[in-house]
């Protein structure tokens, strides 16, 4: 950077998670003055600790359980699992060893400049950034975009702080697995990896506080899930907390039933918390305390001018996904491409459990709340024909749920080896608000998973 006198640019991007890398590039490929601003890797959580290492985990587990199904289908198999070759593709294919040079030269190959540090706003349009030589200042001539992000959450149990517990980015470097594992957390994250240590061999217990894992997910989601679990040998306790904890050489977990849990690793998968505490918010007048920014459509921080925030920190979903929605709103809106708007009706999300979990919009619960007059429709995949042929691994459903008086559908739910991919259809369906005659008078490939849509869609009552 130049001298402080001289630290004015066009744009000042604190944060570069997926959503912030996006924004900073482009803007500047766009030709404007930007500079983006990270204290931990360009990239953020997803390439190097969240969806692509722990997919890669999953990759590996789902194939060792699709070969041990072969003797249900046709002939025999002798699996010897190595999580060696897990380990060494998540530090050499997808990280690069925890070493964000290349995703810093893409940045600036863009146009952009890269500082280092942790970034504070100091007023409207002003940023002062803590480095390892001190402190840099930039003023935003267009302003400041905030992409802070989350870390893992954890929760203050008696015991816990001090002992060698794993959060998910501990969880992806493991070099060499337990005898035993702990899954404090019953969340996408906690049954992701839970499923992937137990296919390698590990024993696995989740523990839940909620009376159900996948809590946000429709409840049928949650039984097939769990049910998946508990046949691989996964222990799943629900409805209890965590008491205390103690490590002595091992983990002991007290629960709030009395019992207790033992294992020789534990993994804190208790949600995630917002990077909003100390990134300076009460120098442009709002609470550093809240949970989430409100934003508007054009993700504008409400009460402000001259800041945006993206991603995590708008509670609009903690997703990969919405990050760079939302990054692609405010590129536009900072290139004064249009009047974009963000519409938030067909959110969808995906847990690559086996089956896997695709969700989009309103759960049942949810539409009820709102006041809708609710239809309900739902699917077995077993009972199609594609489950009976798919024969083991074919647990799931399909659940719709539709706005009676608009004639279309504003949730759903698809589980199975495929869920993840077959709510595509379904988001599109959402977001278009196509009317439930022409879903129905649609054609549905057969025999396909998807065509269980069409009897979900049959079943509306």
């Amino acid at each position: 950077m130049p001298d402080a006198a001289e630290n004015e640019v066009d744009v000042v991007v604190i944060g570069l998670g997926p959503g912030g890398e996006h924004v900073a590039a482009s803007l500047a490929r766009a030709g404007l003055e930007v500079v983006g601003v990270d204290r931990r890797l360009v990239g953020g959580e997803c390439p190097y600790f969240g969806c692509i290492p722990s997919k890669m985990m999953i990759r590996a587990a789902d194939a060792l359980a699709e070969a041990r199904r072969v003797p249900a289908l046709g002939g025999a198999t002798e699996v010897r699992a190595s999580w060696t070759t897990v380990a060494d593709r998540i530090r050499d294919e997808a990280t690069d060893d925890w070493d964000d040079r290349v995703a810093v030269e893409r940045l600036e190959k863009a146009g952009a400049r890269f500082v280092r540090g942790h970034g504070r706003l100091d007023g409207p349009r002003r940023v002062v950034v803590t480095t390892a030589d001190g402190e840099v200042a930039i003023t935003a001539r267009r302003g400041v975009v905030l992409n802070t992000g989350t870390e893992p959450a954890v929760p203050p149990i008696p015991g816990l702080a001090g002992t060698p517990y794993w959060t998910n980015r501990d969880a992806v470097r493991v070099r060499e697995l337990p005898a035993s594992l702990a899954v404090l957390g019953g969340g996408a994250i906690g049954c992701e990896l839970a499923q992937a240590f137990a296919r390698f061999g590990v024993e696995v217990s989740v523990i839940e506080a909620f009376d159900r894992i996948l809590g946000p997910e429709e409840p049928e989601a949650s039984a097939v899930v769990r049910a998946a679990l508990e046949a691989e040998g996964i222990t799943v306790r629900t409805g209890v907390g965590v008491t205390a904890v103690a490590h002595e050489g091992a983990f002991s977990i007290g629960l709030a039933d009395g019992t207790s849990v033992g294992a020789d690793a534990l993994l804190v998968a208790a949600g995630r918390r917002t990077n909003l505490g100390d990134i300076g918010l009460d120098t442009v007048g709002l609470d550093p305390a809240v949970r989430a920014l409100d934003v508007t459509r054009r993700m504008r921080v409400k009460g402000t001018r001259g800041l945006w925030a993206i991603g995590d920190i708008t509670g609009k979903g903690a997703f990969t996904h919405m990050s760079m929605y939302q990054a692609d709103l405010v590129i536009r809106v900072l290139t004064d491409d249009g009047k974009p708007r963000a519409d938030y009706r067909a959110v969808s999300r995906a847990t690559f459990t086996d089956p896997e979990v695709g969700s989009v919009g309103m759960t049942e619960q949810q539409a009820r709340d709102a006041g809708l007059r609710v239809g309900v429709g739902l699917a077995k995949l077993p009972e199609s024909s594609r489950g009976w042929i798919h024969k083991v691994g074919n647990e799931g459903l399909i659940k719709v749920v539709a706005d009676l008086d608009r004639d279309i559908l504003v949730g759903a739910t698809a589980v199975g080896p495929s869920g993840g991919e077959m709510i595509g259809m379904l988001v599109t369906a959402i977001h278009a608000r196509v009317p439930l005659a022409t879903l129905r008078g649609m054609h549905f490939a057969y025999p396909t998973f998807h065509r269980a849509i069409e009897t979900a869609l049959g079943d509306i009552s």
